[in-house]
């Protein structure tokens, strides 16, 4: 038996291509996810590219889907729960994921906007999480209309933050204060005050400018690098009161953030903002909006039969 895949091949046009791969076989805390859609995350276009992900390996970490096979342990959810779920190898027909990796889509939430939720909305709560989030904070979010900043923004606002939304122009900042920004920003064109946390995708010399505008005890969170080009810092610029550069990964069971996320979104707390839509067949298309940055939030695929 075999499933559809969407597997790195260095060949063709985005790295990636549509092939028959084996049917996944379950561990004893897995279940199998017949996978409906499937959201694409700049970091996914890296990882085809870079060697991350292997040739010929499955690309692809958000999905949601419907279980068709239970975890043989008796963890997780049940036959025919609707799930999402952050998990290598995501773009797939059916995936092979661990009960800690997922979580049950509430009632009221289409399955799209839900695989928009784990890479971006994941990063966005725990990046604003460890930078020490609250009322009151200045909060500095570059790169602000991808899917992690339009998260971030209204995560941090929903926590009573002075939210500052950074973009690379007006139309990109369009919708961005009603997502919870108090101020828009054509990169950091206006800023002058000191800021206290920073959520950084971009890197390269805005990171090095974000440094600078950070407060004292302040965080900066390097959730992202979509500028591709090396952040160079002068002497001394580390030389000061203590503030923090930290890098970003998310490790561990996320079963219990994506839970947070879902609910927040069901129950209208947390806008999913789907900028391209489309068959998994049209991944070349996805692709190319998403790094020409012609995307507003998240670009999610479906699975299924070409069209």
């Amino acid at each position: 038996m075999s499933v559809r895949a969407l597997v790195v091949d260095p060949s063709a046009s985005a790295a990636v291509r549509l092939a028959e791969v084996p049917d996944p076989v379950p561990g004893p805390g897995q279940v199998l996810v017949d996978v409906s859609h499937a959201s694409l995350n700049y970091g996914d276009l890296n990882d085809a590219r870079s060697g991350r992900v292997p040739v010929g390996a499955v690309l692809g970490s958000d999905a949601a889907g419907v279980v068709v096979r239970a975890a043989a342990d008796g963890t997780g959810p049940a036959v025919g729960t609707q799930v999402v779920a952050l998990t290598a190898g995501a773009f797939a027909e059916r995936v092979a994921i661990d009960v800690g990796a997922l979580a049950e889509v509430p009632k009221g939430l289409e399955p799209a906007q839900a695989a928009a939720l784990p890479v971006a909305g994941v990063a966005a709560l725990r990046s604003l999480r460890a930078a020490g989030l609250g009322p009151d904070k200045r909060v500095l979010v570059t790169g602000a209309s991808g899917g992690v900043g339009r998260f971030a923004i209204q995560l941090a606002a929903r926590a009573g933050a002075h939210v500052i939304a950074s973009v690379g122009s007006a139309a990109r900042g369009e919708g961005l204060t009603e997502a919870g920004a108090d101020e828009v920003l054509i990169g950091l064109e206006g800023l002058q005050r000191p800021v206290d946390v920073v959520i950084d995708s971009v890197g390269g010399p805005q990171l090095v400018a974000v440094w600078n505008l950070l407060a004292p005890g302040g965080s900066v969170q390097s959730v992202g690098w979509t500028s591709g080009e090396p952040a160079v810092f002068p002497p001394y610029a580390t030389v000061g009161p203590a503030k923090s550069l930290t890098s970003f990964v998310i490790e561990g069971d996320v079963g219990a953030d994506l839970a947070v996320l879902t609910e927040l979104a069901a129950e209208g707390f947390l806008d999913v903002e789907i900028g391209w839509r489309g068959s998994w067949d049209r991944f070349d298309e996805a692709a190319e909006a998403l790094r020409g940055r012609r995307v507003f939030g998240k670009a999610v695929m479906t699975l299924g039969s070409p069209s």
